[in-house]
């Protein structure tokens, strides 16, 4: 029996059973999201490409490929994913990545992984294998349920493969480092996100602002001397760390708050510890503090907060949300998978 119908006969047996499914690729992101609860369904084997065309920059693979295997089979046609995802030692899969819509610090100008997805096969909650979208960009019609997939947590079924536009890879990139406070990063990086230059980073950190251009070398060095600050030719290791939340900032056993708000608020909290990135739209702050107060103060700069690091993952994690969304994420909930099999309780105590 093939790997496939092994996973529809699970879902089907689940179902009949009503016996919730917790879905596995790579195992690590097990500690993001609410407590996980189930019979652990793997995807870790279902690997490998279907379908890539370099000319056409689309890519079709399995949900259990790891991103460092995906980037490998990119890098032999100089080309890459666009989202710069977090590869956890190796360990994250295509489908997982997709599934927490995690990308990295080229986010702003390159896009989300979910911007590139072109669409997805997954197996419903009736045990049906479906398929969403295609393989180009100009095949929507009505939801874009490829895209619903991107930060379900994999609660609207099990994502069995993944199309997506890939880009070619830069010929180089420089960074900039600057000392500075992080009330002025957040001005100095707005008025650089501004102006008509290859960005692909802006980050502060730890007393430093990082500015990253990519592009072709001549013209990022060009550009790369008119901004302050020191000019860094091999700081790669550096976004590589950010990019995999590998920098002694996120080495804490404390909790940590995500927060997505407009990249141009003033600094909120000056005494916290914070890592901000995306140019100021996305921030972090490690330490204890209460979720109302937390979400006030995202709610008074534009924006949102959810625990990304939590010691109780039995209480929420993500963004409150209106009765409203409530209602509309439980009838496409209802829809995918009307026994409530796949990943209950993950994104929302409620879902």
């Amino acid at each position: 029996m093939s790997k496939l119908l092994q996973l529809q006969d699970q879902v089907r047996s689940a179902v009949s059973d009503a016996e919730p499914l917790r879905i596995v690729g790579g195992n690590s992101k097990e500690n993001l999201g609410r407590e996980l609860v189930g019979t652990p369904i793997n995807l870790g084997a279902f690997a490998g490409v279907v379908d890539y065309q370099p000319t056409e920059l689309m890519i079709t693979v399995r949900a259990g490929t790891t991103l460092s295997d995906l980037r490998a089979v990119l890098a032999e046609e100089n080309q890459m994913l666009a989202s710069e995802s977090r590869e956890y030692d190796g360990k994250a899969t295509i489908g997982g990545t997709l599934a927490c819509n995690q990308s990295g610090p080229s986010r702003p100008w390159r896009g989300s992984i979910r911007d590139h997805v072109l669409g997805v096969r997954l197996i419903n909650g009736k045990a049906e294998h479906l398929r969403f979208g295609g393989q180009v960009m100009k095949n929507v019609a009505g939801y874009d349920v490829s895209r619903l997939q991107a930060g379900a947590m994999g609660t609207l079924g099990l994502v069995t493969e993944v199309s997506l536009k890939v880009v070619p890879r830069p010929d180089a990139s420089i960074s900039i480092r600057r000392p500075i406070d992080a009330s002025g990063s957040i001005k100095a990086m707005n008025e650089i996100c501004s102006t008509p230059i290859p960005l692909t980073g802006a980050c502060w950190y730890d007393g430093n602002m990082y500015i990253r251009l990519s592009g072709a070398y001549e013209t990022i060095k060009s550009l790369a001397m008119r901004l302050d600050g020191e000019i860094l030719t091999n700081c790669s290791e550096f976004w590589t760390q950010l990019r995999d939340q590998s920098l002694p900032f996120f080495d804490t056993t404390s909790e940590l708050w995500r927060f997505s708000i407009r990249p141009n608020s003033s600094h909120m909290m000056p005494n916290g510890d914070w890592l901000i990135d995306w140019c100021g739209a996305q921030r972090w702050l490690a330490g204890k503090y209460d979720l109302d107060e937390m979400e006030s103060s995202s709610k008074r700069f534009g924006g949102e907060v959810s625990r990304h690091q939590a010691v109780d993952r039995k209480a929420e994690v993500f963004p409150s949300i209106s009765e409203a969304k409530k209602m509309f994420l439980t009838r496409i909930k209802n829809s995918f998978d009307p026994a409530g099999v796949f990943n209950p309780g993950r994104l929302y105590s409620w879902m």
